[in-house]
């Protein structure tokens, strides 16, 4: 609960901590954790909580219940499988920053990581938990996006797999239902034709993005790409003109193009006509990346 006894202070005083009241349980296993949060209305997953406990505290969100997954070992993991990677939901940032795997065959991901957070927020904060966040301004979705990953669910109807492009619906809004629990993502591992760019701009490394972008592109040229914008938008967005035009034109006539694709507003950080501009530099700069492979 979000009341607790003071520590030092007298038998029975209580102190109310920043997040209202919650109730809590340790999920035993998969089945377990979506019994409870089928039981309870307003039940939240805790996974890494480096989302979740910030918006707590400020009380932009007060669930019913918290359930804590930390303890399901199958969600862990990262592993190659007919032509795939499949990272476990409970798969730190860490970990996968260090992972060889992720390295060798997922290289977008591995140019991404560094990017997110802090040490300190990467040591807690995982995979899972920041797709199904949805945070637009968060590197993984758009990089899940660029990749055209897919997320496995798991739910009270049993399970499903969801295509990216599928998977984000609006702003910190998915295809998860409330007793869903996201167990992995999956992506194509790399192959000699694979090439992948990454950039963003923030004020400060480790901060959200004011706009970024997340690219893969097989074979030769840019006549395959996928570019996935994000912190531009409500969810990661695929700039699908951008992408005709540097399969059909050249990168100048792809950065007009985005006037169609992206209609960024204007937020805290940055105005709606600077983040159209930074997502043409952007693609510039993604774009040398590319072809540089």
């Amino acid at each position: 609960m979000s009341r607790a006894a003071q520590p030092g202070g007298a038998a029975g005083e209580e102190f109310q901590l920043k997040p209202a009241a919650f109730a809590y349980a340790k999920a035993r296993s998969i089945d377990h954790a979506i019994e409870l949060l089928s039981e309870r209305e307003g039940a939240r997953l805790l996974a890494g909580g480096q989302s979740l406990i910030a918006t707590l505290n400020m009380r932009l969100d007060a669930p019913s219940l918290l359930v804590d997954i930390n303890g399901i070992s199958a969600l862990a993991g990262l592993s190659r499988k007919d032509g795939y990677v499949e990272i476990g939901a409970l798969t730190r940032h860490a970990a996968a920053e260090r992972s060889d795997v992720i390295r060798e065959q997922v290289p977008l991901i591995a140019h991404a990581m560094p990017h997110i957070g802090h040490p300190a927020i990467r040591n807690r904060g995982t995979i899972g938990g920041s797709i199904a966040f949805a945070d637009p301004a968060a590197e993984l979705p758009a990089c899940l996006v660029a990749l055209d990953g897919e997320v496995d669910i798991t739910g009270p109807q049993g399970r499903r797999t969801v295509k990216a492009d599928d998977f984000f619906k609006d702003l910190f809004e998915t295809a998860l239902g409330p007793a869903d629990v996201l167990t992995a993502i999956r992506v194509p591992a790399a192959t000699a034709a694979t090439r992948t760019g990454f950039a963003e701009f923030c004020c400060r490394h480790g901060d959200y993005a004011m706009a970024g972008l997340a690219a893969s592109a097989k074979g030769k040229g840019l006549e395959d790409v996928r570019l996935a914008f994000f912190g531009v938008g409500s969810t990661p967005v695929r700039a699908r003109k951008a992408e005709a035009a540097l399969a059909n034109g050249t990168v100048d006539d792809a950065v007009t193009a985005l006037a169609g694709d992206l209609a960024p507003q204007d937020d805290v950080q940055a105005t709606g006509a600077v983040k159209k501009h930074l997502a043409g530099v952007l693609l510039k700069r993604v774009a040398a990346q590319l072809m540089e492979q």
